[in-house]
């Protein structure tokens, strides 16, 4: 049997077993190189490997959806759990630009260990003609390695050259080239070989729960921003564009919230976002929806202005299919898009990688969750470091408008690295 591309298809098996309560899911997922996902408690770690899709560039190319639809009707599926996360499962990472040299992939583990709510399984998944484990056992988890910090300093487009960068995007603008453009900049460091790169997701899970955790082929992070999720016909985005730092105290929190709320230059920034998922998703969905008025996300370190879009499917696409049509949104990207991007390629002198791309995991049905990959480090695990580092890197980005200012966007992208920063330390 072949996929659509010609390729042959793999047969896989994949048999879930409920188990007794789990309560750290993340010590079954690898050290070194960890599969998680997790939010408000409910996650699932996964390891090994018994099939991958990978290729450069972003998903829209790369024609993953179409691949994944024939392995998953090739696949045997014994699932009496039912759950999100249940039976076969892929876990994807893309990168941002289709011009992009970073692996994009989607990864179906050989084992995977969940829990949604006060329910606990794991799935086995393997070729059909290999033998497997007995479903019904757990298998063996891993304690954690010792603390470790890592080291950062300024990258391609330090301060100084984010503010020119900023200019630049402004001068777009001015002369018509975009309504908005969103700009990142880059810390890069490393940390020692042989760290526990699990103890990163877990410092993210544990201070940012409302987020979405993720570790996927050494892309790991804490995104606020879900991209799409789709679970039985219904699908879900949530969109945020327009940020402002937490206050001190109670009194400054308040202001900061209102002065965001009230914030022409913000409500413009969110509008370009919200109209950008609303035009991707509606040829695909019946019903959709938004919020008539963004509402105002309060995280431990910033403001986001916020707005929650939800619509039935209505010709059969899955997550792949979706997170294709949406990425890059103008939260990230700009408007308009193409033209967006090619601003982002003069002005930022690195690839983004994964940074900003999709990150999360897709079923055998089309469901799935996906974020946006923010408050994120990549990990070169492919050993271009020396012996005794691994390198990473780190971006932060704002939304460049009409009356945008340079200082202030800077400002955005220190306390958009707060997250990531503080964990790696």
């Amino acid at each position: 049997m072949t996929d659509p591309q010609g390729l042959p298809t793999p047969r896989l098996r994949a048999v879930t077993r409920e188990v007794d309560a789990i309560d750290d899911v993340l010590t079954y997922a690898t050290a070194s190189q960890p599969l998680y996902w997790s939010r408000r408690g409910d996650a699932i770690a996964a390891f090994g490997e018994a099939s991958a899709f990978a290729g450069t560039g972003g998903i829209a190319g790369l024609g993953f959806g179409p691949r994944w639809r024939a392995l998953a009707a090739a696949a045997e599926i014994d699932d009496p759990v039912g759950l999100p996360g249940t039976g076969l499962v892929a876990f994807g990472a893309f990168a941002f630009d289709a011009g992009s040299q970073a692996r994009s992939i989607l990864r179906v583990p050989s084992v995977i260990v969940g829990r949604r709510g006060r329910r606990s399984w794991v799935t086995r998944i393997s070729r059909i003609d290999a033998p497997g484990d007995a479903p019904d056992t757990r298998p063996a988890r891993t304690e954690y390695g010792p603390y470790w910090s890592a080291t950062l300093g300024p990258g391609a487009l330090d301060p100084s050259a984010y503010q020119a960068a900023v200019r630049g995007g402004l001068a777009a603008i001015a002369a018509g080239e975009v309504s908005k453009v969103v700009l990142s900049r880059e810390l890069a460091g490393s940390v020692p070989a042989g760290s526990d790169l699990r103890r990163l997701a877990r410092a993210l899970a544990s201070g940012y729960p409302d987020c979405w955790t993720f570790a996927v082929d050494g892309l790991i992070g804490a995104s606020p921003e879900t991209l799409v999720t789709v679970s039985g016909g219904t699908v879900t985005a949530r969109v945020l564009a327009g940020t402002a730092p937490r206050g001190a105290d109670a009194d400054a929190d308040t202001a900061a919230s209102l002065g965001l709320a009230t914030s022409a230059k913000d409500q413009d920034e969110h509008l370009y976002a919200v109209q950008s998922v609303l035009a991707s998703l509606r040829p695909h969905t019946s019903a959709l929806a938004a919020s008539e008025q963004p509402f105002t996300l309060k995280l431990p370190n910033v403001f986001h202005l916020a707005t929650d879009v939800e619509g039935e499917l209505s010709d059969g696409s899955s997550a792949l299919d979706l997170i294709a049509a949406l990425h890059p949104t103008a939260a990230v990207a700009g408007t308009p898009t193409d033209a967006a991007l090619e601003v982002i390629r003069r002005l930022e002198p690195f690839d983004r990688g994964r940074y900003a791309g999709p990150v999360g995991w897709v079923d055998a049905h089309g469901d799935g969750e996906w974020a946006i990959a923010l408050r994120c480090a990549q990990f070169d695990l492919d050993g271009s470091g020396s012996s005794s580092r691994i390198p990473l890197r780190a971006h932060a980005g704002a939304g460049i408008v009409a009356g945008s200012d340079p200082e202030a966007e800077l400002l955005e992208t220190r306390v958009k690295f707060r997250p990531i920063v503080d964990a790696l330390a």
